[in-house]
This record gives structure tokens, C-alpha cells and sequence, in this order.
């Protein structure tokens, strides 16, 4: 069809042009900066969404599992895990869409990486970008809080001499370094080594709870309240809700339309790490986890544990630049630098992006509950609910679906099952995903707010010894 041959011609000008890295400097790079620096293929992008699904939250899945009980855990990890994916599949369409008509107008993203509220904007207009660039911002903002809080939690288990507020601190100045890596693009040999070190850290908690065994009385409770059972349901939510960056990292691939399976795939590497892990460390501790979200601090002191310690507070680090690197980019914007080649101002006008994360974590410093907060509040709007609602809207009309770049397999039933999926989509996470995980998740948070106050100083830790 002529259509296809258009939609052909286009998609080889783009993987030009993302080829040419937007600025000709390709041929002048070095071979060592194209391996380890420059990165755009099927692969880079794989490793960025396998990387960004599991930082912290692997170490607050066996927490949820002592609230919602082995059998719910292990479902709904399955459950979200393929919806995440889905949603994921339906922004890739969206953002190829879009492309490919800003493409047929002569548009030039060379100097410009597209996101989120943009396709929104150019598919469906200025109110869908205003609420798509809220939810997508708040959710990125709080993303890159829970990674800070997150370091502090762990490097604890290790020093103890200073309380988590002041690991807070240190960590907020570390994190900041994420100002000076230009975009998505330069991730390659980070979203490599941050899969590593969070394969490394599941398979210990596999292997380390199974070693440990059970302790003494064991109980496995779960689940007791509707209010842990739908808290611990929206943590996982959370877990498979890590696309808010998937367009950006579309953005950074030389050829984006091949991207439509790469996060299912990445999906099914993970849950081969989630669901271990979670199993092993509930089975082992029960429900000493009620209390305790950060599993890594029933396991004892070893050189093992000291090294998973070390390896997730760089994978942090890493995953607090992919959640802010979006935020960068829109604040480039705002302010008018996005399009200038030198990184240092680049650099130093991101920095105000920093400061109200930075302050954020010392507020709420609920390491586990905060999870998932965000997931029944953000991500059940930025990541499912949006996407499913856009992508019904933008095919309303039976033009549009007669013109689509990319139509619908036969084997998902046409559009009649896409409308379908995405129809559950909308209702499941609305209903649980929103409602009762927004009820659940606001009750706990609160009641962590009356136990243990705001700005406190050191969440859940242990009696310090003299």
C-alpha cells in the first residue's frame, strides 16, 4: 500500500537522524564513546526499561507480600506486570504516531528529544498535554524522592553511625552529579551495569533467605486488613508502572517503532527476579515484614549483604537519573536552554530541579508506605489510565483508525479488542488500582506520619547500641 511505503520512507528518515545522533558528531566519536556513551539500539533500550522497573521497589516486594499473602503477591505481580506492558505497547503506538505526522510536516527533533505531554499535545491537544505533563512530572518528581530515600534506608545497614536524615543529605548532593548526563542516549553502559548489580541483589535475597530458613514461630498471616491488602496491591502497581520515561527512551533508539515488544520482554527478565526474591524473603520472615519494608534489614550482616548494599545504592543513583532526566528536559524547556549545545548551562539550569526532591525526601522519609502512595495516586493515572484513554480517543474516529501507522494485530481481535483492553484497563485501575489502593495507601501513610512525625530522622531503625 502506498500508506505503508510512506510510513517506510518516514521511518528510515528518523532512524537517520537518531543515527546521526541530532548534532553530526557521530564520525567524530570515538569508538570507546560509541560503545560505553552512545547508546540507541533494541538492546540499550531493553537494559533501560529492565534497569528501571526494579531499583529500591525490589526490596519492598517481600513487605507487600506480608500484606497481601504469597498466593495475591505472586498474582498480581503476573497481573500488573502484563498490564504495564500493555500500556507501555500502547504509548510506543502513540509516539510513532506522532512522529510520524510531526515527520509529513517537516518537523526537525534533531536538537529537540519529544516527550510524553508533547505527544499528547500533537495527538489530542493542549488539555490532555496539561494533565499528561502533571501527573507524568509529580509522578517523575516523587519517582526520584523515593530513590533518595532509598539510599539513605540502605546504606544504613552498613554505617550506622549517622541516621538516615543525614544519609539524606549526603545522597541529595551525590544524585545531583545526574545534571551533567545529556539524555538517554548516554545510559548505555549504566543500564547495563544496574541490571547487573539488581540481579546480583535479588538472587542474594533468594539465596540468603533460603539459607537463613525460617525463624522461630514464623507467621504468615497475610492478608489480615483490607488496608495492607490494597496498600501491598498498589506497591506492585508501582513496581510495573516504570514507563512515566518510556517515550524519552523511545526518543534515544535509532529505530523507536521496534520498541513495541522490548518492555514486555524486559517485564517477563524481571518478574524472573521479583518473584524469587519476594518469595524466598516472605517465606523466611513472615510477618516480621509488616514492619520491617526494607528487607535487606532482617537478613544479618555479611559481605554478601554489604555488597548488594553497595551495588543498590549505585543502581539508585542510576535509576534517580532516568526518573529526573525527564524532568531536566522539561524544565529545559520552560526556561528556554533545551536547544543549546553547552552542557554546562544545561547543567546548571537543572539544578533548581534537584532542590524540591531533595527537600521532599527529608519530609517523608517512609521508606516502602510512600510507594505506595505514589502508585495509587500518579501512576495509576500516568501510566495506565492516560495511555489506555488517549489511545482510545486519538482512534475514536474511523479516519483515524483507516490512516494508523500501526493497526492493531488480528490476533488481539482488531480494534474492537484493543477498545476492549483498554476499557478494562481504564476501569480495573480506576476502580483498585485508584480507589481502594488510594484509600489503603493514604490511611497507611498517615498512620506513618502519627507514628513516627515528619522530617523524622531515622524511619524504622533499630534501638541504636551503645
Amino acid at each position: 500500500m502506498a500508506s505503508e511505503k510512506v510510513e517506510t520512507i518516514i521511518a528510515g528518515n528518523y532512524l537517520e537522524m537518531e543515527e546521526n545522533g541530532g548534532d553530526d558528531t557521530k564520525s567524530t566519536k570515538s569508538k570507546l564513546s560509541t560503545w560505553f556513551w552512545h547508546g540507541g539500539s533494541v538492546y540499550d533500550a531493553w537494559f533501560s526499561c529492565a534497569s528501571n522497573q526494579v531499583a529500591q521497589v525490589l526490596l519492598t516486594l517481600p513487605y507487600s507480600f506480608s500484606q497481601l499473602g504469597m498466593l495475591s503477591g505472586i498474582l498480581f505481580q503476573l497481573f500488573y506486570g502484563l498490564m504495564g506492558s500493555w500500556t507501555a505497547y500502547l504509548i510506543s503506538i502513540l509516539y510513532v504516531e506522532y512522529r510520524t505526522r510531526k515527520e509529513r510536516e517537516k518537523f526537525d527533533f534533531r536538537n529537540h528529544v519529544i516527550q510524553w505531554f508533547e505527544v499528547l499535545d500533537g495527538l489530542l491537544g493542549k488539555h490532555w498535554r496539561n494533565v499528561g505533563l502533571f501527573f507524568n512530572c509529580t509522578f517523575l518528581l516523587f519517582g526520584s524522592v523515593i530513590q533518595l530515600i532509598a539510599c539513605a534506608s540502605n546504606i544504613y545497614y552498613i554505617n550506622d553511625n549517622l541516621d538516615k536524615r543525614t544519609w539524606t543529605y549526603i545522597f541529595g548532593a551525590c544524585c545531583a552529579t545526574t545534571v551533567f548526563i545529556p539524555s538517554f542516549h548516554n545510559y548505555r553502559i549504566w543500564s547495563f551495569l544496574g541490571l547487573l548489580m539488581t540481579t546480583y541483589t535479588a538472587w542474594y535475597l533468594t539465596i540468603a533467605s533460603l539459607i537463613h530458613g525460617q525463624v522461630e514461630g514464623v507467621k504468615h498471616s497475610g492478608p489480615t486488613k483490607l488496608v495492607l491488602y490494597f496498600t501491598g496491591a498498589t506497591n506492585i502497581l508501582y513496581t510495573f508502572g516504570g514507563h512515566a520515561v518510556t517515550v524519552e527512551i523511545m526518543h534515544a533508539m535509532w529505530k523507536p517503532q521496534k520498541f513495541k515488544l522490548i518492555y514486555l520482554m524486559a517485564t517477563l527478565y524481571v518478574l524472573t527476579l521479583t518473584l524469587p526474591s519476594a518469595s524466598a524473603v516472605y517465606w523466611a520472615f513472615g510477618d516480621l515484614l509488616l514492619n520491617h519494608a526494607n528487607a535487606l534489614s532482617l537478613l544479618p550482616r555479611s559481605g554478601f549483604r554489604n555488597t548488594a548494599i553497595i551495588l543498590m545504592l549505585i543502581h539508585q543513583f542510576i535509576t534517580f537519573g532516568f526518573a529526573c532526566t525527564p524532568l531536566y528536559f522539561v524544565w529545559e524547556k520552560f526556561i528556554g536552554v533545551h536547544n543549546t549545545k553547552s552542557m554546562c548551562k544545561r547543567a546548571l539550569a537543572r539544578l533548581p530541579v534537584v532542590i524540591p526532591i531533595w527537600f521532599l525526601a527529608i519530609i517523608f522519609p517512609f521508606f516502602g508506605p510512600i510507594n505506595s502512595t505514589v502508585g495509587s495516586l500518579l501512576v495509576s493515572f500516568t501510566v495506565y489510565i492516560i495511555p489506555a484513554l488517549a489511545h482510545m480517543v486519538t482512534f475514536a474516529s474511523a479516519s483515524a483508525r483507516e490512516n494508523a501507522v500501526e493497526r492493531p494485530p488480528k490476533l488481539l481481535g482488531g480494534w474492537a479488542g484493543m477498545y476492549s483492553m483498554n476499557a478494562f484497563v481504564v476501569g480495573w485501575v480506576l476502580v483498585v488500582g485508584f480507589g481502594f489502593g488510594g484509600w489503603a495507601s493514604m490511611l497507611n501513610f498517615i498512620h506513618q506520619i502519627d507514628s513516627f512525625g515528619l522530617f523524622t530522622k531515622c524511619y524504622q531503625c533499630p534501638p541504636h547500641k551503645a
